[in-house]
């Protein structure tokens, strides 16, 4: 059959080559390859003046303190605790306004940050240690003596600025940030040198430690930040931002650790999520920009319509990533209790540096439901997953990304790497995608194993591996289905050895004796085998199919 006058393709899209180019015009990102992250974040000139605010307390860091601060930590760490370039510096952290000032102290030293949920069980923190070689840690006080036994030396960091200053079991950082110390010899450091192990399950698998750089940093606050703010009328020295998300995680850590500061923003940074904290802080520090996970998102709506919208008056966007939302109703209910708020969404990867998509609303166009436009200098694929071949626009396939915010590779381990990056340099991202004539990008399903609880990653080889140690448990498969309040939970299918009586609730606990409470087990179904491929590979779209048919 024969179509008559076809839509021709778009000028970004080419259908010989498969590739999909961003539709916004390429930025410059700096080619010099002696040039880290830190000195390229702070070259930025701008009049932004409070940086980071502690939301509970109301103290501060401003801009002029900021490079000090950081330098400070630098020399501290260099003089006094002997880091040098190369190491390996775990952070172990919830969210505070020393949480940067570690970062880039660690980074401008040519040293190599690993950050980590803080609500990690010992187990895990041993694990990491021992993956990547950790010799220094930076925790909260209650951590300091499990690390401490695990043979890492750790330095506690206050939660409270203006109380915990006095307390001895401080000394240790203040001491590193006292502008004591002589500033270090300056490293030669180079763009394609490691500045953090962010552990992610990729595609499948366990976690890994993807290896960024000096240069995927450099090209995500250009290409992420920077480009966002140029896109809007008002200056970015003006947005107020609430970080809520936490900075171990590559969404946080793009916004709050290193790209705002190079625009001058103020970021207001909450320890821990409490929606009543949170609407105080909207209000008291006039709030305008709140990224957020779709969990956060649905609780904000609900209170924004209980509310009228009268504690959300100085919002200006609220902007979702990290996990898929599973409902669009709440958009609609946040744009109905709050349309004077620009809704957008955003798509990226651990593997690429935060840089993917980025949701942009005009006159025109308004595409809630999208994840947004490809971000400059970014190129992708979309191929189906059964041939192999790229598809046009409009139809369905796997997303591929392009770009020079993609990883390095996943530390000591070539195998994951190269079934992640393929040798042309494509991050293939297990997410099945469509893009639109207009270039705006939708995420259909998924075709990873890695399961999404209110934004974390849960790698179900990391559960399963709890699981199968357990005595009474013969098999064992760990899969997601979803959940309207947190996006999706992990259920374990196990199979009991013969005689056993072990119940749901037992199973549930012997994990989460073993795990960071996100990562808990949420529901135990008992079954009499673990569908599998011939190669033994577990079927876990069977399994959420069993899953389904049983709600």
């Amino acid at each position: 059959m024969t179509i008559k006058n076809p839509k021709p393709h778009p000028q970004w899209y080419s259908p010989e080559t498969g590739i999909y180019s961003s539709t916004f015009p390429n930025r410059y990102v700096p080619s010099d390859p002696f040039l880290d992250v830190v000195s390229f974040i702070f070259s930025h000139k701008h009049r932004g003046f409070s940086a980071l605010i502690d939301s509970s307390t109301g103290s501060s860091i401003s801009y002029p303190e900021l490079y000090p601060l950081v330098q400070a930590m630098a020399s501290g760490l260099y003089h006094s605790m002997g880091v040098r370039q190369g190491d390996v510096v775990l952070v172990l952290l919830p969210n505070s306004i020393y949480y940067p000032i570690v970062f880039l102290g660690i980074a401008s030293l040519g040293a190599i940050a690993t950050t980590m949920n803080p609500l990690s069980s010992t187990p895990e923190i041993k694990k990491r240690i021992t993956d990547c070689n950790a010799s220094l840690a930076f925790s909260a006080a209650e951590k300091v003596d499990t690390l401490q036994a695990l043979g890492v030396p750790a330095i506690g960091v206050p939660d409270n600025v203006n109380l915990d200053r006095k307390k001895t079991s401080f000394s240790a950082f203040y001491k590193l940030i006292s502008g004591d110390f002589d500033l270090p010899p300056k490293p030669v450091i180079k763009q394609q040198d490691t500045v953090a192990l962010i552990y992610s399950s990729g595609t499948t698998g366990v976690s890994k430690g993807a290896m960024l750089t000096h240069g995927n940093f450099i090209a995500m606050v250009e290409l992420f930040i920077r480009f966002e703010a140029s896109l809007y009328p008002y200056e970015a020295v003006d947005n107020v931002h609430l970080a809520v998300l936490p900075m171990f995680h590559i969404y946080g850590l793009a916004l709050f650790v290193l790209g705002l500061f190079s625009v001058g923003s103020s970021i207001v940074v909450v320890k821990k999520f409490d929606l009543n904290e949170v609407m105080k802080a909207i209000d008291r520090y006039k709030v305008t920009h709140f990224p957020l996970v779709p969990p956060i998102l649905t609780a904000l709506t609900t209170k924004a319509k209980d509310s009228g919208g009268s504690s959300f008056k100085s919002l200006k966007q609220v902007s979702c990533g990290a996990a898929p939302l599973s409902s669009i109703k709440v958009v609609e209910d946040l744009k109905q209790a709050l349309p004077h708020v620009d809704f957008i969404q955003g798509y990226a990867m651990t593997e690429s540096a935060g840089v993917g998509t980025r949701g942009f609303n005009t006159e025109k166009i308004r595409n809630y439901t999208s994840i947004g436009l490809l971000a400059p200098n970014t190129q992708a694929k979309v191929v189906d997953w059964n041939t192999g071949s790229s598809v046009p626009p409009g139809s369905t396939g796997e997303l591929w990304l392009r770009g020079p915010g993609i990883m390095k590779g996943y530390l000591n381990n070539v195998e994951a790497t190269m079934a992640t990056v393929d040798k042309d340099g494509w991050l293939h991202t297990g997410d099945i995608v469509s893009i639109d004539h207009d270039g705006y990008i939708f995420v259909q399903e998924r075709l990873k194993e890695i399961i999404k609880y209110k934004g974390f990653q849960i790698a179900p080889a990391d559960l399963e591996a709890v699981l199968i140690s357990h005595p009474e448990i013969l098999d064992v498969a760990v899969t997601a289905i979803l959940d309207e309040k947190s996006g999706e939970i992990p259920v374990a299918f196990v199979v009991k050895k013969h005689g056993s009586k072990l119940s749901e609730a037992a199973v549930i606990d012997y994990v989460a004796e073993q795990v960071a409470p996100y990562k808990k087990v949420r529901k135990v179904v008992f079954t009499n085998s673990i569908p599998r491929s011939a190669a033994g590979k577990v079927l876990r779209r069977q399994l959420r199919s069993n899953m389904a048919s049983r709600l």
